[in-house]
């Protein structure tokens, strides 16, 4: 367990930090500097060890689904839930789930943890399972190019002990399965019919498409329409009525359940898995949808092409406002060059009302270019949610935000309705 001392000054600085609105990471930070041992104290506690998630897209939401199928599995499970993926931010969740004597209650963790710091992580904190999504052009300042990342995800999965889940979709991270030797290897994928909805970068980028004779997936996404999917599970296909939205959630969904196929084994409940999963909501600022003045309003996170590709297809432009909210911050990436690799036509029909952010001219000038009418530009986050909400009250709205922008328009929603606190 961790030092008492330890506990109890990370406890007090988030006390603090909770008080004054601070992020949910500073207390984290604080503690890495004083105790670098109490994240590996405290996760060396739970009797099936440590799950880690990594990859470019989907990692907050599978997060979740997979912490909840587990609990339906009944299992007890910490988990990172506020999205904040470098180690700090876990030894901020650590801080609010274990007692003033450093004990934690539960069986397993699961981790969502960013690429660079998923490498950290596991050199002094060995997971038993690992999941690994996909590789994509990613915040380009911090990993340079997608095989830097590749190598990152490799590391991951060579230092997982029990069993690594791969997506066979994606060839840069179902190539890992080679060099994992004899370890536990499960696939997620698609039907060939929808393949072309998740592009690998390369295709992105105009390559060919990957040739190879693909592995059988353990679970596969076979057919997806509105609020229904169908996945095969082994053999057998189960339908189900799903509370997530966007396409990238679905396949995620995919990944979620062969994760926890290998974590329990033979004693899952299938019929349970499903069910739990009907149940699943989108993580927050993941498709999450609010109300606002009686009508909905959804945030959507975009934070590279394919997301934000994936998001624009996902959700229909048609009869809703939208917003469109850019930061460069840190925690988004500081090259935005990436606007320019996503094709903004579905917009065109209905405009953008608003453009807002650091980098809201950027972004501006990037929908000019496909034909985008703008209404208003207004770089203040604050002023531009309120004048966006003032100018459709009686429409549906959607917000396109990079990940700092969705924490601060989440902030300001919570003063006027209902916002789900995860800090």
């Amino acid at each position: 367990m961790p030092k008492p001392y330890t506990t109890l000054l990370g406890k007090t600085v988030r006390s603090i930090a909770r008080l004054r609105g601070g992020g949910s990471a500073l207390p984290g930070l604080f503690v890495e500097k004083i105790d670098p041992t109490f994240v590996a104290e405290s996760l060396a506690q739970l009797p099936r060890g440590v799950v880690v998630i990594s990859g470019t897209n989907g990692k907050t939401t599978t997060t979740k689904m997979v912490t909840e199928l587990l609990e339906g599995q009944g299992l007890k499970v910490f988990t990172n839930r506020t999205g904040s993926n470098f180690i700090r931010g876990v030894a901020a969740a650590l801080l609010g789930e274990v007692d003033m004597k450093g004990k934690l209650d539960a069986d397993i963790a699961v981790l969502e943890l960013d690429e660079a710091h998923a490498v950290r992580f596991v050199r002094s904190i060995t997971p038993r399972y690992s999941l690994l999504l996909n590789v994509m052009r990613d915040q380009l300042d911090r990993f340079g190019e997608i095989d830097a990342t590749a190598k990152m995800l490799a590391v991951v999965a060579q230092r997982t002990t029990d069993g690594v889940v791969l997506n066979r979709e994606d060839p840069h991270v179902a190539s890992l399965a080679g060099k994992l030797g004899d370890k536990q290897v499960a696939f997620f994928g698609l039907n060939p019919a929808l393949s072309h909805l998740f592009p690998s970068d390369d295709e992105l980028r105009g390559g060919p498409k990957n040739a190879k004779a693909a592995p059988i997936a353990d679970v596969t996404l076979e057919e997806f329409s509105g609020d229904e999917a169908t996945f095969k599970i082994d053999i057998t296909k189960h339908t189900t009525t799903l509370k997530l939205q966007g396409v990238y959630n679905i396949f995620n969904a995919a990944a979620a359940l062969a994760l926890v196929r290998m974590i329990v084994g033979k004693a899952t409940d299938t019929k349970k898995l499903i069910a739990t999963l009907a149940e699943v909501t989108p993580a927050f600022g993941r498709g999450e949808k609010l109300t606002v003045g009686g009508q909905p309003l959804e945030l959507v996170l975009v934070k590279n092409p394919s997301g934000f590709r994936l998001g624009l297809s996902s959700f229909p432009a048609s009869d809703y406002a939208t917003m469109i909210a850019i930061n460069d911050n840190y925690a988004d990436g500081r090259d935005m060059s990436w606007l320019w690799d996503v094709e903004f036509d579905s917009l065109r029909a209905d405009g953008v009302s608003q453009v807002s952010g650091i980098r809201a001219y950027d972004m501006a000038l990037r929908l000019q270019y496909d034909e985008v009418e703008i209404t208003r530009v207004e770089p203040d986050l604050k002023k531009a949610l309120r004048s966006f909400i003032a100018a459709h009250p009686s429409a549906p709205k959607r917000v396109y935000c990079t990940y700092t922008a969705m924490l601060a328009l989440r902030q300001e929603l919570a003063k006027i309705t209902t916002v789900e606190v995860v800090s």
